[in-house]
């Protein structure tokens, strides 16, 4: 194999100024406790789904039109989690918002914006998470249950298609990365009853590496340096450096030892933060 980090890529210095105008204008706004977070990303969707409509009257528009612009306010729709009996309301009232603006901007022509998209969910991101790291890194089509029970260290990365089950706690460690279409829960139905549920914190160890289309069922602790391999299903906890593969998931290989891994020069992130 080849060494091949992540390279450089330049954008014009224009754009880079106006993206970061207005990320740094979002964070200051959301670190502003008197900011109203439901009028704050009714005001952004708005403006980058409809910006034509942004002072009409519903009154006078099709219907389906002010029904359209009704779904840029978090308080007009509902997310699954607030059906779960657990739900903490008052801390998700001021999450919901950001989850909402999360899920709307990566279906938005910004959202695919990798260099935007990557800053802008890690400002959400530390007015989400019950603990966010530096360096988050998340791409497109990420989602959470709560969003508060999440705990992410430095340096964590979460590809595209990922579903994080934050409800009974998720615990990511440092240099953490969980690849394309992984699932990782932390809460689990009885078989007698569905409505019997439960909620054990499910903990990803420093360095883990959850590989694409895998799933982490709740409360399996993954011990650091340990990897799930792709497509496995882990229901039971990994020792440190620890490959598990299969449904489900059992420990078939181990990572060489620190000592007799290729000694490659420490290398930057392009994403990371300034």
């Amino acid at each position: 194999m080849r060494f091949l980090p992540l390279r450089e890529v330049a954008i014009p210095e224009a754009a880079g100024r106006a993206y970061d105008h207005w990320l740094a204008t979002l964070d200051e706004r959301l670190s502003d406790r008197s900011v109203d977070r439901n009028e704050l990303c009714r005001s952004i969707l708005t403006d980058l789904f409809y910006p034509q409509y942004r002072d009409a009257d519903p009154a006078e528009l099709p219907e389906a039109t002010a029904l359209a612009l009704l779904q840029m306010d978090p308080r007009n729709i509902t997310l699954e989690p607030e059906y779960y009996r657990d739900i903490d309301p008052e801390r998700y009232s001021r999450v919901k918002p950001l989850l909402w603006l999360w899920q709307m901007f990566d279906r938005s022509a910004l959202g695919q914006n990798v260099h935007l998209g990557v800053k802008f969910r890690r400002v959400l991101a530390r007015h989400i998470f019950r603990r966010c790291g530096r360096n988050f890194k998340a791409f497109h089509f990420v989602e959470f249950s709560f969003g508060y029970n999440m705990e992410v260290g430095d340096d964590v990365v979460v590809h595209r298609h990922v579903l994080l089950d934050d409800r009974g706690g998720i615990v990511i460690g440092n240099g953490a990365s969980i690849a394309d279409y992984a699932n990782v829960y932390s809460h689990t139905h009885s078989l007698a009853d569905q409505r019997d549920v439960a909620t054990p914190v499910t903990v990803i160890g420093d360095g883990v590496r959850v590989t694409y289309h895998a799933s982490v069922l709740a409360g399996v602790h993954l011990e650091a340096d340990s990897m799930v391999g792709a497509m496995a299903v882990a229901t039971r906890p990994t020792a440190a450096r620890d490959v598990a593969l299969g449904i489900p998931a059992r420990t078939k290989l181990q990572k060489p030892p620190r000592e007799e891994r290729p000694d490659h020069p420490r290398t930057r992130d392009p994403l990371a933060d300034g």
